[in-house]
């Protein structure tokens, strides 16, 4: 498949940015591409969560080789309960397919991942990387045994402080670049999408985004869909540069940096 004349990879070697030649050096943090599909009326998800498939065929094949580019994938506990996703690169032709394989990161402060969950079950079936859980640091003692379960199961366990019960994404980030993770695909849910959107207006001038990239569907989803917006005040929604627009089978890709 070509976009523009260029291959997938090629594509995505032209928008994102490269490990050391970029600000995130300065910041000691990960470089972040924030990734997700949508439908034209800006819904991510159906009703409660429920996973849609809104992507084509060429843009899930898109989003599968840009996670090859990146060493982690991070998603939220609603996506990991609601999806039961693999985080892998499965939808390319195993003859094409790089042998590197992104660490998944579930944030979930509270540690609500089922151990049965595929990513932990590809991982013992040696078909995966070992998960990584983010949880908060501060969880009592009653939750060593969801810790302990979690462990057995082969997830790896990381506390990360939080404040009011939240884990902030600057300490994730540097966490995860102390770690050495260099290059980190954030895929969602909503509430990881929205939080990632409105960091920079409370970090200013640190932006925390270094690449936008969204897959507009040409579908409706309603009032029974979910968004990402509906809490961005807009004084928090941050000014965007424009890279490269490509359609993609029946899906238009935007890329944008944050200014």
């Amino acid at each position: 498949m070509l976009v523009g004349g260029q291959s997938i990879a090629e594509f995505l070697s032209s928008v994102l940015p490269v490990p050391g030649n970029s600000r995130s050096e300065d910041v000691q943090r990960p470089l972040v591409t924030l990734t997700f599909a949508q439908s034209l009326d800006g819904k991510i998800a159906g009703k409660g969560g429920k996973q849609l498939i809104i992507s084509g065929r060429e843009s899930m094949l898109m989003t599968h080789w840009m996670r090859t580019k990146h060493d982690a994938i991070l998603v939220g506990i609603g996506t990991a309960l609601n999806d039961d996703p693999q985080l892998n690169s499965r939808h390319i032709p195993e003859n094409e397919r790089p042998s590197h394989l992104p660490r998944p990161v579930i944030l979930d402060a509270n540690l609500r991942l089922r151990p049965d969950c595929k990513l932990l079950k590809n991982y013992r079936e040696r078909k995966g990387r070992r998960p990584w859980i983010i949880c908060d640091a501060n969880l009592t003692s009653n939750d060593a045994g969801r810790k302990s379960t979690l462990e057995d199961a082969g997830a790896r366990v990381i506390g990360v402080p939080s404040v009011d019960g939240f884990i902030m994404i600057p300490d994730l980030l540097k966490v995860l670049y102390n770690f050495g993770i260099k290059t980190l695909m954030v895929e969602g849910g909503a509430t990881i999408i929205g939080s990632f959107l409105a960091e920079p207006a409370r970090t200013k001038p640190n932006t925390i985004i270094d690449t936008l990239i969204i897959t507009i569907a040409p579908t409706l989803i309603g009032d029974d869909g979910v968004g990402y917006g509906e809490k961005l005040l807009g004084t928090q929604i941050p000014s965007l540069k424009h890279i490269r627009t490509e359609v993609m089978g029946r899906d238009v890709v935007v890329v944008s940096a944050l200014e």
